[in-house]
């Protein structure tokens, strides 16, 4: 994606934390990857219905501002500290959407048992709350911790922050949490949330794994050394978002053709489905 498109990219989706009512004020940020020590963001100071692909500011690795018209966000720590651990993500996306967030301020743990299946598969079997810190290091070195095993996570006193390869993908993932939020909610108002069976997990992690998904999807999808003498093309996957494409070079094939753009949902529906019927 170039420069422009993921600019616009960034802004579409800032818009949408505003008009779904998860941001309030100057709240939430948006950032993407543009390039290795480039970071594009939404500004400090700047309702994020009011955002446009001019007022984004564009930052290194350090935070520093590069370009763009007014100063990075002051979360943008907790943005750089998920792309130093997380090779694998392009864009980290902030908010504090009411449910998800009521959970984190009342120091709630409802997430951190899977109750539904499927989420299982898309988020992992935990959404973890991140310890409350003071803004700047100490809340960068309280969530470093939780970056390798989670997408996404609650922030204790303060909202929710999530991951993916892309901004819708990461966008995605911060709006099931707050679906999950309010469900579970409204499921301790009618008699409590009840955990899925331990003996279920195993399955759905692997369908998980199977979808390219999670840490260790990530860990087989690492490029393995090659021989210098050697012309073998490596194995290329990544765990894309719903509207991306899935590609695998195997050696000796030339590259295929891209998925079409809603097959990631069919695919995680149909390894959920043959994992628990093979258990």
């Amino acid at each position: 994606m170039n420069e422009r498109a993921l600019r616009e990219q960034v802004v579409e989706y800032a818009r949408r934390l505003h008009a779904r009512g998860w941001v309030a004020n100057h709240d939430g940020n948006v950032s993407a990857r543009l390039g290795a020590g480039r970071i594009v963001s939404t500004p400090t100071a700047t309702s994020k219905a009011q955002v446009t692909s001019e007022s984004l500011v564009l930052v290194d690795d350090a935070g520093e501002r590069i370009s763009g018209p007014a100063k990075p966000p002051g979360e943008i720590g907790l943005h750089l500290a998920v792309y130093a651990r997380r090779p694998d993500v392009g864009a980290v996306v902030h908010a504090h959407p009411p449910a998800a967030t009521a959970l984190a301020c009342a120091g709630s743990r409802l997430l951190e048992k899977p109750f539904m299946a499927e989420a299982v598969v898309s988020l992992g079997a935990a959404i973890p709350t991140v310890p409350f810190a003071l803004p700047g290091r100490e809340a960068c070195a309280a969530l470093a911790p939780f970056l390798a095993e989670h997408d996404a996570v609650l922030l204790a006193n303060h909202g929710v922050l999530a991951c993916g390869v892309d901004v819708e993908q990461a966008y995605l993932r911060l709006e099931l949490v707050e679906h999950l939020a309010r469900v579970a909610l409204d499921a301790e108002r009618v008699g409590g949330v009840k955990p899925l069976p331990e003996a279920a997990l195993p399955a759905l992690l692997e369908a998980r794994r199977k979808a390219g998904l999670g840490r260790e999807a990530r860990a087989a999808a690492a490029p393995a050394p090659v021989p210098r003498a050697s012309t073998t093309k490596r194995v290329v996957a990544c765990a894309p978002s719903p509207d991306a494409s899935v590609e695998v070079i195997a050696p000796g094939r030339s590259k295929p053709a891209p998925a079409p753009a809603s097959d990631l949902a069919t695919i995680i529906r149909e390894e959920l489905a043959r994992a628990l019927r093979e258990r």
